[in-house]
């Protein structure tokens, strides 16, 4: 498939199709659709955006690649004037009083966001079922979770309701969705782009990320959200992704893959086997593939875990119903707040405050907590140590297929464990995308660190070999 974005920029540009119409045929299909994708519709704002493109167009000038594509931003993420609600109770009435870095870098280019799109509430989740504004539904099967937290985002991608989406990735968040419903989601390296104006999950592994249907859709969004950012110390000034590098033959020479993940009792028996035929195509093709050791997947999903939960403690503390969101009145201000977060958060936000808590509580934050993080420190350092020998890991995005809509909620920890082969290169903060080749939900490639460039030239020539 070539790029949804150059095509639809050709179309303005031959003036085949308005702006207006673009936007317009978009809104209609989203406020139509039945997948719950939709948390508020920002048609005003688009169709306001989209009026002025076609003006630029009429008189002649130029516009940007980006000009006048509509696009879709998971309700974690900022967008001044509208709504985020995070799909939670809590923050139902908030609207966001500035602009994320990553989103305005977008509305530079001229991108027209069109939609704030449904997730598990806070990002807790891995299927999108924790949301007040109903549960995703699986694009291919409608029966089938959508995958989390940014479930809302990808099925739209897939549905063609928004040509690219940006989500969340904390421990997965936009690669599991996007291997669920066969479409293209990265989770850049850690620091490449600006977290300023996404709700903090777990700060140590929040990334911004773009979901589309193609792997030069997502080097061009990944270019313009890309750089850093005085907003956010942990950004860094990275190096511009050329089209005709990602587009050459892959000089990967070297692939490696977890032996742990693949034999496994829990992994499906056909992902396992799609995997390994998948193996066979890449050795085919001359490449060394090397067996890798690996933490075993509990390890690493206990690790992250252990992390998260304790970050996201700390960092929902401030929501009270004080500065922001919805604020149930009581007896005293103590109690206020302790019936307002009790009623307005889920069960499952709920359970990680509660779990936080306790792993950074006197008497088991050394036991715990501190052991958390020394096996992050564990998991980065083995990291290195392999790509000191390999270019790219690969692996399949989820160890499951998706499960039926209501059968997660019946069982938080088999939803923890649907992320067991998403959350280690999380901890190691590794670029990672998911491909919609090689299973039944996709595979993961994953790189060093700053070698984004690479994970989609591999990406490319995936695509032509599996």
């Amino acid at each position: 498939m070539e790029s949804q974005i150059q095509q639809i920029h050709q179309q303005l540009v031959d003036k085949s199709i308005s702006c207006v119409t673009l936007i317009q045929e978009r809104l209609d299909a989203l406020q139509k659709n039945t997948h719950h994708t939709v948390n508020s519709l920002l048609s005003e704002f688009a169709l306001e955006k989209a009026a002025k493109v076609d003006a630029k167009i009429e008189n002649g000038e130029t516009i940007g690649l980006l000009e006048g594509i509509p696009f879709g931003i998971k309700d974690v993420i900022m967008l001044q004037g509208t709504y985020a609600t995070s799909s939670s109770n809590l923050l139902k009435p908030y609207k966001s009083a500035y602009t994320a870095t990553a989103i305005q870098k977008l509305l530079d280019a001229g991108a027209i966001p069109i939609v704030k799109e449904n997730c598990d509430s806070f990002g807790h989740g891995s299927s999108s079922e924790n949301t007040v504004f109903g549960a995703v539904k699986n694009a291919i099967n409608p029966e089938l979770v959508a995958g989390g937290s940014s479930g809302g985002s990808a099925v739209n991608v897939a549905k063609d309701y928004t040509v690219f989406s940006i989500g969340g990735d904390t421990g997965g968040s936009v690669r599991q969705p996007a291997g669920y419903n066969r479409v293209y989601g990265l989770k850049p390296t850690y620091g490449r782009v600006s977290r300023y104006g996404i709700m903090a999950y777990a700060s140590s592994t929040d990334c911004v990320g773009p979901i589309a249907k193609t792997v030069e859709d997502i080097r061009i969004i990944l270019n313009t959200m890309s750089g850093q950012d005085t907003k956010d110390q942990t950004t860094y000034q990275s190096q511009h992704i050329e089209k005709e590098r990602i587009q050459s033959t892959s000089n990967a020479k070297t692939v490696g893959y977890f032996k742990n993940f693949i034999e496994s009792e829990a992994i499906d028996p056909q992902i396992k086997d799609e995997f390994l035929e998948t193996i066979e195509k890449i050795k085919a093709k001359g490449i060394t593939v090397k067996e890798l050791d690996f933490f075993d997947s509990d390890i690493l999903v206990s690790t992250y875990y252990t992390l998260a939960m304790a970050e996201t403690a700390s960092n929902l503390s401030r929501l009270d119903g004080t500065n922001y969101g919805d604020r149930i009145e009581d007896k005293n201000l103590k109690e206020s707040y302790a019936i307002t977060r009790s009623e307005k958060f889920s069960e499952e936000t709920k359970r990680r405050i509660v779990g936080g808590n306790q792993v950074l509580s006197q008497g088991f934050s050394d036991e715990i907590y501190l052991k958390g993080l020394a096996l992050r420190d564990a998991i980065s350092e083995n990291f290195e140590k392999d790509f000191e020998n390999l270019d790219i890991i690969i692996s399949p995005v989820t160890p499951n297929i998706p499960p039926k809509i209501g059968d997660s909620l019946k069982d938080p920890l088999a939803m923890y464990l649907s992320d067991a082969y998403t959350v280690g290169f999380s901890l190691g903060q590794l670029p990672t995308l998911a491909v919609p080749q090689g299973t039944q939900t996709g595979l993961q490639i994953t790189a060093a660190k700053n070698n984004d460039e690479l994970v989609l030239k591999f990406a490319n020539f995936l695509k032509d070999t599996i």
